[in-house]
């Protein structure tokens, strides 16, 4: 195939975020490419619980919304959570945060991965202007600051005005950009599972700061929670190779038997946990979005989020542009997405980072001032809604697209 068609915009890496994007231009006629190695496949109710899952904050449900996709998301087992309760291991620290005491129905919605991503794929094989070109793999890709191009394993080329990484965090657009990135690994893996305890989780989302790492409990509409539980990297693989009983013990014992004992158990898998920002999220004709931008410490839940606005950010940026009659490519244009998203992104990045050092240590004198500091926040309701109203992305410099009803 020799065919040569010319786009807006495309897209490498179809997914949660590369997805949101390309809905987001796609229903503003922008014609844009996606390509994406794996074709998303649906997701049953009677299907297994999937180990990735994703805590979806309120912006991001308005963004979903804003896109027609939520109601995809609402059918495939979306389990909102009206409650958060955190508390650490060493002390009688803690804090819980009530969804009617901030006058929202839910604090947020746990939803698998799968689940969004297919939700999203779905609405945007309903759009005349976005072709999805998946399975495909990427040969190689021509970085070009007037018009970039992109070859297929099949041959095809593609070209566009915009080229979009949004292939992750090994990102090849990055990559083939030649920006370089800043890495800190936090000698930690995440252990994902889902399990069945004796007690109901309460739709509440549960987290234990351990010396070791984060435990949490994340309520799945069925009943049973979904775990991501970070320790360090030696840790973690012996808790990958307990067997089953010895495992459900262990974790019990580690979440101090707040939901009872674990009765049950699936599959368990790790995921090394390491911290990335690229040097620049922009070049002339280019664009890093999500994982390819950034990634971040699971313990608040915020990675995806942060990706969805990356994608609604960078849509409204361009969608202003062109509304102006101004180069969407061009570097002054993206950089008002990069000055807009870089600064939150870093705050959310560091934040994690610090509370990570915070919390994942024996040192008596920390765990004292972490108890106070979890125990007074709590007590100040004032200070404690603002600090989750914004993790819930109820305020901040946000995009329209996630703006609450009535911004």
């Amino acid at each position: 195939m020799n065919d040569n068609k010319q786009y807006d915009v495309m897209i490498i890496g179809g997914g949660m975020v590369g997805l949101t994007l390309a809905c987001a231009l796609g229903q503003q006629e922008f014609s844009v490419a996606v390509v994406e190695a794996y074709e998303p496949s649906d997701i049953r109710l009677e299907d297994e619980v999937e180990l990735r899952v994703s805590a979806i904050s309120k912006s991001s449900q308005q963004v979903f919304q804003n896109i027609n996709a939520w109601q995809g998301m609402l059918k495939r087992r979306a389990s909102p959570y009206q409650h958060m309760h955190v508390w650490d291991a060493t002390g009688d620290g803690k804090i819980h945060f009530d969804a009617a005491d901030l006058g929202v129905d839910v604090l947020g919605h746990i939803i698998e991965n799968r689940a969004l991503q297919f939700s999203l794929y779905e609405q945007c094989q309903q759009l005349s202007r976005v072709e999805l070109l998946c399975p495909q793999q990427v040969k190689h890709i021509h970085y070009s600051e007037q018009q970039s191009e992109v070859i297929l394993d099949n041959g095809r080329c593609i070209t566009a005005s915009l080229l979009v990484g949004a292939d992750g965090a090994n990102s090849k657009v990055r990559d083939a950009a030649g920006i370089s990135i800043n890495k800190s690994e936090y000698e930690q893996k995440a252990v994902v599972s889902v399990v069945k305890s004796t007690q109901a989780h309460k739709s509440t989302a549960w987290q234990r700061f351990l010396p070791t790492g984060p435990l949490a409990f994340l309520p799945l509409s069925d009943g049973r929670c979904s775990i991501v539980w970070s320790a360090g990297d030696q840790r973690a693989d012996e808790l990958l190779a307990m067997d089953d009983e010895s495992f459900c013990r262990e974790l019990e014992q580690a979440f101090d038997y707040t939901l009872g004992k674990v009765e049950s158990i699936g599959q368990r898998a790790a995921f090394p946990l390491t911290r990335r920002h690229a040097d620049a999220y922009v070049k002339k004709g280019l664009a890093l979005i999500g994982d390819a931008a950034h990634t971040i410490h699971p313990l608040a839940g915020q990675g995806v989020n942060l990706g969805v606005l990356d994608a609604a950010a960078l849509a409204e940026t361009i969608i202003a542009a062109r509304a102006k009659g101004q180069n969407i490519a061009s570097l002054s244009t993206l950089r008002k997405y990069e000055r807009w998203r870089r600064a939150d992104n870093s705050l959310m990045m560091y934040s994690m980072s610090g509370f990570k050092n915070l919390f994942s240590n024996e040192q008596s004198s920390l765990s004292f001032v972490r108890n106070a500091g979890l125990n007074l926040v709590n007590s100040m309701g004032p200070v404690k809604h603002k600090f989750m109203r914004h993790a819930m992305g109820l305020e901040g410099d946000l995009p329209k697209m996630a703006r609450p009803v009535g911004w």
